[in-house]
Formats: structure tokens, C-alpha cells, sequence
């Protein structure tokens, strides 16, 4: 495609989305409402919160902080209010995939107060939209974006490996994605020139590389659990519970955050059951053929060389065990789903994976910690979100329960701020009521 023609085409991409953006911004105040600390997992009733343009300007007791002229007044009462979401491995559809299905995709992460996106496999034309998306202009998560990935295909020497770096450096990425298919060398040429660079990667850990050596470079994350198994040697039998602390510690000490990804994982091992994956209401937000795709991929395990001679049970219970290890030894987990995937819809995406961590033996408090204090800290040289105090970003959820005692509250929020614009269900309501029509 030709430079002017694409550049015509994502510039009509940008408009479209931004029919979904709101108008200037005013000041929004919610009032008498409970405001969730997730560090400490505990609740500030009867407060105010007042948010200012993308920033919250005030946080604290209705008798203390006032009301500003002129602001829009939420009125909270009975309901809670938490940090905004992040997924910490979702994907960003290609500009070539149309106006539509970008916009949608957008929208169905933040119906579900997921306001923070990394994305982990960049294409040409999302730098411009990451643009759009942080300034406001658009109705999306904040993205922060990987480059085109490195694997087996598009690097073929430790040469090529370097020179990729430096261009995505070069082109103002947020960090380098790697994919199954690099060879040791590749993989340790790309680390070297990655860190003299100072640019992260994460992602898998390819075959030929392994856990000690993606720990030793400082693989910033290790996503989907990559690399485990083999090493708490539990592919077929129980892992080991020694192999798994050691692993657990190992990551701990090496400062590497896990991205675990595990409901997931728990599709593709065919440890879930596929009726119950057919009725999730949430892939009525997804078109007819992706929808068939998914449960025509799950229906041909044979296919998918991953599961030739597996145990599904075994290597599922395998991962919550190590999910639980590594939490309880006080490794980095961050919150993220891997949607679009395999009965994995953007946003909805996120009660299966709570679900599945709590499955794992993780408290509702640790997993909201993952998808918000943690993200949070992670982006913390980049601004300053996943908590709901004055100077942070304004990305919040308005909740119609406690979700620190039943994660089942997380679903149908009253409300969300992305960037300071409120959605309330009214809004979230229409909006996907539109996007189930488009795809009947």
C-alpha cells in the first residue's frame, strides 16, 4: 500500500474514532462515595472526588472538600470507586483491519474500566493512534506500545537482531516484543543492544533461550507464563513444589514482572469447558466469524503442536500452582488477558482472568492489585495512575459493590472515567448495544 493511500486511510480511521470522543472536558465531582484503597485493601467512606481536566484534583471527606462552581456532581452514595484497569498484554487490531473494528475494540476495553492498554504487537499507522488515544482525542485506553516482534521470521542473524532495536528506538516505541523463534544469539544480541538503549522487551521466551537466560538479561516480562513448565519440569506430572519456589525467587531477584495471562491458557489447554465458553454473553460484541473461528480452533486440538501428548488438568493445575508461588513469594504480577484471543473479548476479557487467579488461590485484593497499584508502578516514569489520589491520572470505576469481597462486582460498573471524560451505564449502554447490532 502506497505511503499517501495508507496515510489516507488512517487519517479517515482517526476521524471515525474520534465520533466516539466527548467534548471538552469539565470538572466532575463524585459525592459521598467510597473510595477503595487497594494497597492496603481497605475503604474511605462518605468521600469526595473531584476531577479536573485528566487529573484528580482532590480526594477526601464530603465535609471537608467542597464543590467546585460549575462541575458536574455524580451522586455516589452507597456505590465505590476504584482505580481505572490495566492490561498488561492486550492488542491493538491493524489500521488494515478497518475503522470499525479499531473503534469497537477501543471501546469494548474501556466499557469495562480497562483504561490502561500495552499493547504487544505494534503495526504500522498505531504510533499515530497511540497519539490520538493519549491526548483525549479518541475513546480508548491510554496505550503504551510494542514494535513489530521479534521472532524467528523477522530476525535472522544477531546483526539484524541490533539494528531492529535501534529502530524501533529510533521510531519512539514503548518497548520491544518477543515472539517465539529466535535463536540464542539473536535473542541475547537484541537484549545487549535493548539495554545499552535502555528500552524494555517482554513477551515469550523462546525455546533455545529458557528461563535462566531471559532472567539474566532482564527480560522486563515474561508473559503467558513462557518458560516455566520446562523448568518446574511439570509438562505431563505435578511440578515440583521446590522447583517452583526456586523459579519464583529466581524472578524475584532478577526484577522480572509476570504477566500470566492464565484464563487464557486455560482455553488453549482445553482445560475449560466449551459449552460455558460458548454461552459467555460477551461474544455477542464480536463478529459472527470470529466467533465461529473460536469454537471451530477449540473443536482441532490435534492441530496445535503445544498440545500433542499433554495432560490439559495436569498442566493447568501446573500453571495455578505457579501463579500461587509467585505471588506468594512477591513477584511482580501484572494484570493482562491477552484479548483479542480465543474467547477472550477485549474488556469482558478481564472476569475471566480474576476468576482464574482466584482459582489460582490469589486473594481479590492481589488480583485488583495486579491490574491497577502494580500497572501503576510499572509506568510510574511515564505518569502516574492506579490509584485514586490528587495528581493522578483520572482513570476510574464507578462500582456498584465492594469488588474487595466479591470480584463479582467488577462486571456492569455504574460508570467509568477514562482520562477524565465520565461514561455512565447509560452511555457504556448505548454505545455497546450499537456494537452487538453491528455484529448479529
Amino acid at each position: 500500500m502506497g505511503n499517501h493511500k495508507f496515510m489516507t486511510r488512517l487519517t479517515a480511521i482517526i476521524c471515525a474514532l474520534a465520533t466516539l470522543s466527548f467534548t471538552a472536558k469539565a470538572q466532575v465531582v463524585f459525592d459521598d462515595v467510597n473510595v477503595l484503597n487497594i494497597e492496603h485493601g481497605t475503604v474511605d467512606e462518605h468521600q469526595r472526588v473531584v476531577v479536573d481536566g485528566d487529573r484528580i484534583i482532590a480526594v477526601g471527606s464530603k465535609s471537608v472538600i467542597s464543590i467546585p462552581s460549575g462541575a458536574r456532581v455524580v451522586d455516589a452514595s452507597g456505590k465505590y470507586l476504584m482505580p481505572g484497569l490495566g492490561e498488561m498484554h492486550g492488542h491493538i487490531p491493524p489500521i488494515t483491519s478497518g475503522k470499525q473494528a479499531i473503534a469497537d475494540t477501543l471501546f469494548l476495553y474501556v466499557s469495562n474500566g480497562v483504561t490502561t492498554v500495552r499493547g504487544m504487537l505494534g503495526s504500522e499507522g498505531q504510533l499515530e493512534l497511540r497519539k490520538q488515544a493519549n491526548s483525549g482525542e479518541i475513546t480508548a485506553p491510554t496505550l503504551y506500545l510494542a514494535g513489530p516482534s521479534f521472532n524467528g521470521n523477522s530476525v535472522t542473524s544477531p546483526e539484524q537482531a541490533s539494528a531492529k532495536v535501534l529502530k524501533q528506538v529510533d521510531e519512539s516505541w514503548d518497548l520491544l516484543k518477543v515472539h517465539p523463534g529466535l535463536t540464542l544469539p539473536e535473542y541475547q544480541a537484541m537484549a545487549k543492544t535493548a539495554n545499552e538503549a535502555g528500552i524494555e522487551f517482554g513477551g515469550h521466551i523462546p525455546d533455545q533461550v529458557g528461563l535462566l537466560n531471559a532472567l539474566s538479561v532482564s527480560q522486563r516480562t515474561i508473559d503467558h507464563l513462557d518458560g516455566y513448565i520446562p523448568f518446574v519440569e511439570g509438562a505431563h506430572k505435578l511440578a515440583d513444589d521446590a522447583k517452583l519456589v526456586e523459579a519464583a525467587k529466581l524472578t524475584r531477584e532478577a526484577r522480572v514482572g509476570v504477566v500470566p495471562t492464565i484464563a487464557l491458557w486455560k482455553v488453549l489447554l482445553r482445560a475449560d469447558n466449551l459449552d460455558r465458553l460458548k454461552a459467555l454473553p460477551e461474544l455477542k460484541y464480536m463478529p459472527k466469524a470470529t466467533r465461529e473461528g473460536w469454537i471451530n480452533y477449540y473443536k482441532q486440538p490435534q492441530n496445535i503442536a503445544f498440545l500433542r501428548g499433554s495432560a490439559p488438568e495436569i498442566r493447568h493445575q501446573n500453571r495455578l500452582k505457579l501463579l500461587k508461588v509467585l505471588s506468594d513469594e512477591g513477584v511482580e504480577i501484572l494484570f493482562g488477558t491477552d484479548a483479542p484471543q480465543v474467547f477472550s473479548v477485549p474488556g469482558f476479557s478481564i472476569h475471566n482472568e480474576m476468576a482464574t487467579m482466584q482459582e489460582a488461590g490469589m486473594t481479590p485484593q492481589e488480583i485488583l492489585k495486579s491490574a491497577t497499584l502494580a500497572v501503576g508502578n510499572y509506568f510510574k516514569t511515564k505518569d502516574r495512575f492506579g490509584q485514586v489520589r490528587a495528581g493522578y491520572r483520572a482513570d476510574l470505576i464507578l462500582l456498584n459493590g465492594n469488588p474487595l469481597t466479591d470480584l463479582e462486582y467488577m462486571k456492569n460498573p455504574a460508570g467509568v472515567v477514562q482520562r477524565g471524560h465520565w461514561l455512565d451505564r447509560k452511555t457504556i449502554d448505548t454505545e455497546l448495544a450499537a456494537i452487538e447490532a453491528r455484529y448479529k
